[in-house]
């Protein structure tokens, strides 16, 4: 993606990248012929998307590396991410990650009850409303909230909660 100034029709230039600590991004950009500057600001969400995808903002500080794109989209892709129906069972002897036995201990932490997980029709309606590039990574996101908390549907109500305990409310 490219930004070009109005006024000279030039490439404008990255200048610098801001992240104030509320989940937000800007990315100020300068016309080399005018001066004249522009800054493109992006929502938690925006932010959030753009760094999972290893997007880099910004100039880069060494050169590209030989197959660096398709070396970084490999590295720790799981074959199933966005397939439905498909449990992790994860590496801890089915355990889901991050789950552990009990710091006083007692029996390991309970793993997501196995099973798919249901949408509702206005669920679905509302997930078709996702843009179709990231729709996926968003279901997964939600049917792994719901998995985690023992929710067999997934419904707008859910998927509000769900937000707002994410901290995505803003989106």
């Amino acid at each position: 993606m490219k930004f070009l100034c109005l006024g000279c029709d030039e490439v404008m230039a990255f200048a610098e990248r801001q992240v104030p600590g509320d989940g937000t991004m800007a990315a100020v950009f300068v016309c080399g012929e005018c001066g004249r500057e522009m800054a493109m600001l992006t929502n938690p969400m925006e932010t959030q998307m753009v760094s999972s995808l290893g997007v880099k903002v910004g100039g880069r500080t060494v050169p590209a590396q030989p197959m660096e794109g398709v070396r970084t989209s490999l590295e720790g892709g799981r074959d199933d991410a966005f397939v439905e129906g498909e449990v992790d069972s994860g590496a801890a002897g089915g355990r889901s990650p991050g789950a552990s036995s009990g710091s006083d201990g007692g029996p390991p932490a309970a793993a997501p009850p196995p099973g798919p997980v249901e949408w509702s029709p206005e669920a679905v309606e509302r997930l078709g409303r996702v843009p179709s590039f990231v729709r996926g990574m968003v279901k997964r996101i939600y049917t792994d909230y719901a998995r985690e908390r023992s929710i067999r549907v997934i419904t707008p109500e859910v998927m509000d909660t769900a937000r707002s305990d994410l901290g995505l409310e803003g989106m």
